[in-house]
């Protein structure tokens, strides 16, 4: 990338840029994220974790499962719909359908992992949260508490790999 252009003779700070993994490897790893930046990534992933999550919850509690299905499924769709909004995004600016699928599993896993295995902890460690319905007050806020409480606990994991130009650093190589 020539970034001569808007440099015009000074010292270029990479670390402003969200660097993709070669740029962090190549200024040995030192790469720096905002917190700004890994807040709008774990927002990002959040979004789509927490539609999956929703709709997962919502249906097999319509549908009167039990607790661990209800859950396999929320945590299923959170994947699927995490994993979507990023692979749209690289679709879009181009890249073929294989090489999306590995930029969205390298950018969002370890940030949809975390944020279901909070969420899903405060959920089941709720008491009666597991067993609330959907028109129960204990059910949305056992939910969004955890939604809330995976925001905070992601984000620092994120602003990590952003840093080391992993996670959704690899996909602002795309932007």
């Amino acid at each position: 990338m020539d970034h001569s252009a808007h440099h015009a003779g000074t010292e270029h700070d990479h670390a402003a840029h969200h660097a993709p993994a070669d740029q962090a490897a190549h200024h040995g790893g030192h790469a720096g994220a905002s917190w700004g930046t890994a807040a709008k990534a774990t927002l990002h992933c959040l979004t789509g974790c927490a539609i999956g999550e929703i709709l997962g919850m919502v249906i097999g509690t319509a549908l009167l499962w039990g607790n661990v299905p209800t859950m396999v499924l929320a945590i299923t769709l959170a994947f699927l719909f995490g994993y979507s909004f990023t692979l749209f995004a690289v679709l879009r600016a181009g890249l073929d359908l294989r090489s999306a699928i590995k930029v969205a599993l390298a950018a969002d896993t370890v940030s949809i992992a975390v944020m279901e295995f909070v969420d899903n902890a405060i959920i089941a460690l709720t008491p009666g949260a597991m067993d609330a319905h959907l028109s129960d007050g204990l059910f949305w806020s056992a939910l969004l508490g955890g939604f809330g409480v995976a925001f905070l606990i992601t984000t620092p994991v994120n602003k990590w790999m952003i840093g080391r130009g992993m996670g959704h650093a690899v996909v602002h190589a795309y932007h």
